[in-house]
């Protein structure tokens, strides 16, 4: 149980592994990125002379092509994910990335330890498939963050452009124009399958379903129901409007509310495995009388259950949902 250089050298393949996964996005697909992080990619799509049908095309295969991939065993963890990113790169890509990822770091464990093969295809793959996950992960939620705290501002606009008197797949594609992505092209996308035939109630609910997001379906509902029994929408969007930011508000308090109850939870999940490091490097000998012992793997395995069990628990008490 001492802290051997190979422990290190995993450790230190593993941070090298979210770099590498970083670095080959950036260099294959820099041209992507700049135009997710443009004030609208679509309209920098229809400005370069893309056809209005290939603009859609392109975006509805980015946005709904990796949940139809879930049915690939390794792929269906990050589906999800993936699809709430809106990642350019097709699941095919990503999959290449996993597996490159992995060869990177099995020739790095391979040519820098002694560990035997077994472990090193394990600790590889963990590499690819674990640092991929972290990297999609990181940037959906980022991007559902940005597309929540977009979200009153854009029913806001629906709701001035309806009181001028623009009928609402109109509004839909005005405030695409208006407002930034990410939410800019999802609003675009709409309003392009609208034009086309579809249901702008049937759009706006597979886009709620899409990102899983509770005020997106707030404003699907209230579409639909105006569209078969009437009223006012432009007073029910004034009203939704408040809503949304109420609890975004709410939200944000209480966020603040249990980060000290977050920040505990993380601590007692994470002191152990601490606790566990700072034995090995003060006094590596520490285990030797007992590590020889029938008990002490059993033992070991049902810590390692309840860690992992304490860390669950501790996600559930924390997280409060809005």
């Amino acid at each position: 149980m001492t802290l051997t250089p190979d422990t290190v050298i995993y450790a230190m393949i593993f941070i090298a592994v979210l770099a590498v996964v970083g670095g080959v996005y950036l260099t294959i697909f820099g041209k992507s990125i700049s135009l997710n992080t443009s004030v609208n990619r679509r309209l920098e799509m229809l400005e370069k002379g893309v056809g209005r049908e290939e603009v859609l095309e392109q975006l509805r295969k980015e946005m709904t092509q990796h949940m139809s991939s879930r049915s690939i065993p390794i792929y269906s963890i990050l589906a999800d994910k993936a699809q709430k990113a809106a990642l350019p790169i097709s699941p095919q890509q990503i999959l290449m990335l996993m597996g490159g990822v992995s060869l990177v770091a099995f020739i790095g464990l391979t040519v820098a330890t002694t560990a035997a093969l077994p472990l090193i295809l394990l600790v590889s793959v963990a590499a690819g498939v674990g640092g991929v996950y972290i990297w999609i992960n990181g940037k959906a939620k980022k991007r559902m963050k940005a597309i929540e705290e977009q979200l009153p501002d854009a029913v806001e606009l629906m709701v001035r452009s309806l009181k001028v008197g623009h009928p609402f797949s109109s509004t839909i594609a005005i405030v695409s124009k208006e407002i930034s992505d990410p939410l800019a092209s999802e609003l675009g996308l709409i309003a392009d399958e609208a034009a086309y035939g579809r249901d702008v109630g049937e759009a706006l609910a597979d886009f709620a379903e899409r990102l899983d997001m509770q005020d997106l379906r707030f404003l699907s509902v209230a579409v639909t129901i105006q569209q078969s029994s009437g009223g006012n929408l432009a007073d029910i969007l004034a009203g939704l409007a408040k809503v949304i930011r109420s609890r975004f508000k709410l939200f944000r308090k209480v966020q603040a509310i249990s980060a000290e109850a977050r920040w505990s939870g993380t601590f007692l999940s994470s002191f152990p495995v601490i606790a566990l490091i700072g034995i090995n490097l003060l006094d590596p000998n520490y285990y030797d009388d007992v590590i020889d012992t029938p008990f002490f793997v059993p033992a070991v395995l049902v810590v390692a259950g309840f860690l992992v069990a304490n860390i669950f628990i501790m996600k559930m008490l924390t997280t409060i949902k809005v």
